[in-house]
């Protein structure tokens, strides 16, 4: 199921705050649903959907496991509520933004880092989480530090004896790992930004990244989740 949160119908038009009671409900939806095998649900995320995820496994009950893409270990975008909880987001700095000699801004390092002063408040208490974790990381993203981000997850779990997660780390690869044959997105309109953004990316690591995350992916549903062993071939 695919689970819009914001700027869709009657939902918040931007993310200065989200509810994790609403994820919770798409959550206890497909645990309930008679055509869900169970006992829990997979998470899939993608950027920001990619903190989502590890917030939803850090607070929820019925996560099984949750693939992350080119996502980050700390709140972004906006405060995230759960049950009289706050996450805050975590801090970022314009100053930091580098612009191309095309005009594209390059965001990678503006961000402030979730282990320093008060933005530790933004890490996600990724220690909670009871699920298996598999992180997908493009090595040539410039929205942001996603294999820094995976490695601190990585760590806090392991600090407090959790299993070591699953990292990928692809070289050339940008942030927008989308299913393979997909064509590289190399820059667009950034929203919460408001100008264009470049995402990285060389086309052909880029493209063969996105054939392998597509097969790893669901093979560790399969593992985690339940289901026939295998993958669906990536082909159009």
């Amino acid at each position: 199921m695919s689970l819009a949160y914001y700027n869709y119908e009657d939902l918040p038009k931007g993310i200065e705050n989200l509810h994790l009671e609403y994820f919770e409900e798409a959550v206890n939806y497909l645990l309930h649903h008679p055509q869900v095998k169970g006992p829990g649900v997979g998470l899939l995320g993608f950027s920001k959907g990619g903190d989502l995820c590890l917030s939803m496994a850090s607070f929820l009950k019925g996560i099984t496991a949750a693939v992350i893409i080119n996502g980050s270990v700390a709140n972004s975008g906006g405060n995230l509520h759960y049950k009289g909880e706050t996450l805050p987001p975590v801090g970022f700095d314009r100053g930091r933004v580098k612009v191309t000699k095309d005009g594209l801004a390059d965001i990678s390092d503006a961000l402030n880092s979730p282990l320093e002063g008060p933005d530790q408040k933004s890490f996600i208490p990724v220690e909670r989480a009871e699920c298996a974790f598999l992180f997908l990381v493009g090595q040539d993203d410039h929205n942001w530090k996603s294999e820094f981000y995976a490695n601190e997850a990585s760590k806090r779990l392991q600090a407090h004896g959790k299993p070591k997660p699953q990292i990928v780390c692809y070289p050339g690869a940008g942030h927008y790992l989308e299913p393979p044959y997909f064509p590289l997105c190399r820059a667009s309109m950034h929203a919460l930004v408001g100008r264009p953004v470049i995402w990285g990316g060389e086309p052909r690591a880029h493209a063969r990244a996105q054939v392998d995350a597509w097969q790893r992916l669901q093979t560790f549903f399969h593992k985690h989740v339940g289901g026939k062993k295998g993958s669906i071939p990536s082909v159009l």
